[in-house]
């Protein structure tokens, strides 16, 4: 497994561009949804008496979960179990927490693509929370030969890439402003495969404009009731998933 350093900057920069004036203020989610976000403290209160009925899968797909900006694969892992609970063969993206994207982490996530289709003959299911989608997204302009389809969840591959409530911190982290990540490469060019989009009026990070996009920039966009760290873990989200494979 590869590690996703944080990209060595120093710290007067990185509060720099944590305190950069905002030169286009887009529309973010509005307070009331951000604290909704803390919803997620009562979820290992809820979880064991959670009971999914799950089918099971009629054609089983190898499916690479991607993680949200600073989170770590144990994330997406009760989202992994009940879609495994259908059949599917589920793999992480094979490095550790998500810290922005670096041409180096790129060119792992590429030969990962490729070690699992190769593997399992087949072509690859990539599922991306938040950031994970805008990999997810990239992965498959590069590759759509050894993918099949692409789920985003709340990733803000549309519009002001600042339309959010996390830019700063993002800034801060990764070393370098959002709209200069050091790749290159459009956020809003549909990948040449069928893409869908999961969005969230709840989404108390992310606008849903973002996440939702456009004609053109994805296949299609499926509305959800989730906020966006419920992207991870909800009932309808997981369901959600499940029909789209």
């Amino acid at each position: 497994m590869q590690k996703n350093l944080i990209p060595k900057e120093p710290i007067s920069r990185r509060i720099a561009l944590a305190s950069a004036a905002n030169p286009e203020p887009g529309d973010r989610p509005k307070l009331r949804h951000l604290i909704g976000e803390l919803s997620i403290l009562a979820e290992p209160v809820r979880r064991p008496f959670r009971k999914l009925e799950i089918a099971p899968a009629e054609t089983p797909r190898t499916i690479m979960l991607l993680p949200g900006f600073a989170t770590h694969p144990v994330r997406m892992r009760y989202l992994a179990q009940n879609l495994e609970k259908a059949g599917h063969i589920v793999k992480r993206w094979g490095m550790g927490f998500n810290l922005g994207p670096t041409p180096e982490n790129v060119t792992f996530l590429e030969h990962r693509l490729t070690q699992l289709h190769d593997r399992y003959g087949r072509e690859v299911v990539l599922v991306g929370w938040s950031l994970g989608g805008l990999f997810a997204r990239e992965l498959a302009r590069r590759h759509p030969e050894k993918v099949a389809k692409v789920i985003t969840m709340g990733s803000p591959f549309s519009g002001n890439p600042r339309a959010n409530n996390a830019w700063r911190i993002y800034q801060f982290i990764a070393g370098h402003p959002v709209d200069q990540p050091p790749i290159k490469g459009d956020t809003r060019a549909k990948p040449p495969v069928e893409t869908v989009a999961f969005w969230s009026a709840r989404d108390g990070i992310i606008s849903p404009r973002s996440a939702c996009g456009k004609d053109g920039e994805r296949d299609r966009a499926v509305a959800l009731r989730c906020n966006h760290l419920g992207f991870s873990y909800s009932p309808e989200c997981i369901q959600a998933i499940l029909r789209e494979l």
